[in-house]
């Protein structure tokens, strides 16, 4: 084990010992002498050394003041060199077979052809057709500040750079030195940010991953995937193949989050559309140098009259139109409404698209395909993929917001309090009014505040070009008027264009009535011929699983798509499932891959929409080869569930699933609902009200101020329980529920199940993943230092309740230990327990001494949010 990590743990040991140099440097040698002590406590600790654990405690209880911020900071700051040194390592030229990512596509077309249950052509056809929209989201936010990231991007591009063979020892000594200064700049850099981010700083973010990354990678992945068919079946992807694209919710999500408004998402929108002419134009001025060739076709000729560089002629006219629309949009950005020429500037897509296709059919037909097949064909598939808009943005909105403009509309025409009707009589009215021609807003009406910015909202998506927007998502869809209400309000706004309207459906019940809603709204003529026969549908992950606990909603959200395939299927509508996950297991996580074969079968059909959350857009597509990764495992899992499906689940395994997940939401609800002691033990043993000082996001903690844990967002709920290491929402419920099915005599059919279903199988890895990076004795000392002693009944039950789900899980798989099927997984968690711990232990002392004193030191504050931040880094997400 220890050679196959070899490299990992001299890149981990190295960056360590560089932090080590820059802390003597700035406190001292002693200060960073006890940092060690702490380290090498920690880690005999967790070998069983139970004077090593004591002694580690004293220390850490007993540091001054001055010393808390800096102590919090040395560890916060080797997880994250940490974690650059893995994720350089699965990408690097050294790692092992059993940890790198082989590739996942060739092993799919060997898979698919050479066993022969898939032909060649039906293949192809798949692959042509594909529709993956990944969907970038600001929350659970980044806990990383931007400015870190690139630093940390830095880093890694010095690891591979001393990979090289070839490197003299002068250019090894100027790497090390590089990384001396970005580690010390690192060191001497806020964690942590002053303010919380403005809905337009995490938009921001999100164009940054792009450029960074995503920019490079897409060319570089369609350019693999085209060698790989090419070699497998001789044929060439098509120019303007873009089998994944990228949509965003930053700056339009505006559930819960006042602070989204139509003009923040207009500047939103202005300033995706100026960060794609940007990149853009890096391009062109590229080509411009590139492609200096003579010789055209009859079309180029004629269209550049006979110029000895058609080429170039055509590449300097973007180059000024790229300019000025820079311009225009920085205009814009600064609050002015300029004039413009739209002959001037790229306003369309083809304003830029069709000149660089006849300059690439030139090359084509001028036997110059080498030429035309390099960079021109890169800028091709990046307008393919992100357009002229990069990021096609959504809009959210919670639908009881669209009842309110309505209600306050009819009741200005003297039509009664639409809130108040039923539901067949909402229907009757918004039918009459969507199929009708007469005006239904007089201009004499003046809404609220509050409904004019909806209304607002919906004129400014009238007035956006169709390939700058995504789909309209309504929060706590529940009904078809739901979905009826924003048509007619996005009708009577003027839209010209159809979007798409997509009901997410996110509570218990609510999923489990989402097929009869849907087959309710597509038995309505005039909406079957709105969709154009295609229906999106949103599932969510994270509410459902804080309403009924992560098996019941598991089971839950199964059967809702399965049903809606169904439904979708009889009306003769193709249906796109949009999955809300996020990056942890308590909000619908998963491994992208095993996730999506663990689909029910037909529910992907080669389209697919999922979003990335937060610090999971960094882990999967912060660096150019990460992100090669990423897509072809996407590229790869769509392929295989549409073309290879996961078998139908046999009628035993509904049934039990059945009994599982109503024993799961029981047991879940009776701690989380039922117990009274239950909301006080949560607010005193984890960090619930000090992560509302964390600046993570710009949407508030909870959607009501004066709400309970039901109005708490699942970011809080989640991160709070992962920083007290009981994890509790990823598992509540499972392992009792499990346990009822063993005592049934059903302990068979459980097994024949993880092995044969890939549902079940993916549940079971990932509370196996759960229960290893839980620590109950670290939450029983948080107990011990934070909740009253009237309160301890309820910890003990709780760690009760985990045990058993630990042994439920080895009893099923017939390992006696965690996750002996990833072994890398597992290294990964083992190897930073011992720089998690002295975080935890010192987090638990600060919460106490916070908690004791009316107004906490500033210095106690940041320190307290360094170690939320860091235990946050080692637990490789924030919730």
């Amino acid at each position: 084990m220890a050679d196959m990590y070899a490299p990992l743990r001299a890149n981990v040991n190295m960056l360590g010992q560089m932090l080590g140099e820059t802390m003597s440097t700035d406190l001292g040698e002693s200060f960073l002498d006890k940092v060690e002590q702490i380290r090498l406590l920690a880690k005999q600790s967790r070998q069983g050394d139970t004077a090593a654990g004591e002694r580690m405690l004293q220390l850490l209880t007993a540091l001054p003041d001055d010393q808390l911020v800096p102590v919090a900071k040395a560890f916060n700051q080797f997880l994250n060199l940490a974690n650059i040194a893995e994720q350089f390592h699965t990408i690097s030229r050294n790692c092992d077979e059993l940890v790198c990512v082989p590739d996942p596509v060739e092993q799919l077309l060997g898979k698919m052809l050479d066993d022969g249950p898939v032909d060649q052509q039906q293949m192809l056809e798949c692959l042509l057709n594909l529709d993956i929209d990944l969907v970038l989201t600001a929350h659970p936010t980044e806990i990383s500040r931007r400015t870190l990231i690139y630093k940390y991007a830095a880093i890694v591009d010095c690891l591979a750079a001393l990979e090289n063979p070839q490197l003299s020892e002068r250019e090894t000594t100027q790497l090390h030195l590089r990384l001396r200064q970005l580690i010390a700049q690192i060191w001497h850099t806020n964690e942590i940010r002053e303010q919380r981010p403005t809905p337009v700083d995490e938009a921001r973010w999100g164009l940054s991953t792009i450029e960074a990354s995503l920019w490079q990678a897409i060319p570089d992945f369609l350019r693999q995937l085209n060698d790989r068919v090419q070699d497998r079946t001789g044929e060439q992807l098509p120019t303007d193949f873009a089998p994944v694209r990228f949509s965003s919710w930053m700056g339009g999500d505006r559930d819960g989050n006042p602070f989204v408004t139509a003009k923040v998402t207009e500047e939103v929108l202005d300033r995706n559309r100026h960060a794609a002419a940007r990149l853009h134009l890096k391009d062109i001025v590229l080509l411009v140098d590139e492609l200096s060739m003579t010789k055209a076709n009859a079309e180029l000729l004629a269209y550049t009259d006979n110029s000895p560089e058609p080429y170039r002629v055509v590449l300097r006219d973007l180059r000024q139109k790229l300019r000025n629309t820079i311009d225009y949009l920085n205009a814009r950005i600064e609050g002015h409404r300029p004039e413009v020429d739209q002959n001037s500037i790229i306003w369309h897509e083809d304003d830029l698209k069709k000149p660089l296709m006849m300059l690439y059919t030139s090359l084509y037909d001028c036997g110059m395909r080498l030429i035309a097949n390099g960079l021109l064909l890169d800028m091709l598939r990046r307008i393919a993929c992100f357009g002229i808009h990069m990021l096609r943005l959504d809009i959210r909105q919670d639908s009881s917001r669209h009842t309110e403009v309505l209600s306050e509309l009819t009741q200005y025409l003297d039509m009664g309090d639409y809130g108040s009707w039923s539901e067949a009589d909402k229907q009757a009215f918004l039918l009459k009014e969507l199929r009708g021609r007469r005006p239904l807003i007089p201009n004499t009406w003046k809404p609220s505040d509050d409904v004019n910015e909806v209304w607002s909202t919906f004129k400014l998506i009238a007035a956006q070009p169709p390939r700058a927007l995504g789909s309209y998502v309504i929060s706590m869809a529940s009904t078809p008027s739901d979905v009826l209400a924003v048509l007619l309000l996005l009708k009577k706004c003027g839209c010209k264009h159809p979007i798409r309207v997509v009901p997410l459906f996110e509570t218990l019940e609510d999923l489990t009535n989402a097929a009869d809603v849907m087959q309710q709204l597509l038995s309505i003529d005039w909406y079957r011929d709105y969709t154009h026969g295609m229906q999106e549908v949103m599932i969510g992950y994270s509410d459902s699983a804080k309403d009924a606990g992560v098996m019941a909603a598991g089971w839950a959200q199964y059967k809702a798509q399965d049903q809606l395939v169904a439904v979708c299927k009889a009306a003769g509508v193709k249906l796109v499932l949009f999955h809300g996950r996020g990056g942890t297991v308590g909000r619908g996580g998963a491994p992208a891959h095993d996730a999506i074969l663990s689909q029910p079968p037909g529910s992907v059909d080669g389209r697919i929409r999922v979003t990335e959350q937060g610090e999971m857009i960094r882990f999967k597509f912060g660096l150019p080869k990460l992100a090669i990764q990423s897509l072809a495992l996407y590229t790869s899992a769509v392929m295989e569930a549409t073309l290879l499906p996961p078998p139908e689940p046999k009628a035993a395994w509904r049934a039990c699933m059945d009994r599982i997940a109503a024993e799961s939401v029981a047991a879940y609800r009776d701690v989380v609902r039922n117990e009274p002691d239950f909301v006080p033990y949560f607010r005193a043993a984890t960090p619930e009200i000090e992560l509302g000082k964390l600046p993570l996001g710009s949407r508030p903690a909870k959607r009501k101020v004066d709400g309970g844990i039901e109005s708490l967002r699942a970011i809080p709920w989640i991160f709070a329980w992962s920083q007290n290491r009981l994890m509790l929402p990823a598992w509540l419920g499972a392992g009792e529920s499990l346990q009822q099915a063993i005592d049934r005599g059903e302990e068979g059919l459980l097994k024949e199940m993880e092995q044969q279903w890939p549902f079940f199988a993916t549940r079971i890895s990932m509370m196996e993943m759960v229960f290893a990076k839980a620590e109950p004795n670290l939450a029983r000392y948080y107990e011990k230092c934070l909740v009253p002693k009237e309160l301890h009944h309820l910890g003990e039950k709780l760690i009760g309740r985990l045990q058993l789900g630990v042994d439920v899980v080895h009893r099923l798989t017939g390992s006696d230990y965690l996750m002996s099927h990833t072994p890398w997984n597992r290294e990964s968690i083992q190897l930073r327990n011992p720089y998690i711990d002295p975080l935890n232990f010192l987090q638990a002392e600060l919460l106490g001494r916070t908690r004791k004193e009316t107004q906490p030191s500033a210095k106690l504050e940041l320190a307290l949010m360094l170690t939320i931040a860091g235990v946050a880094a080692g637990m490789r997400n924030t919730g």
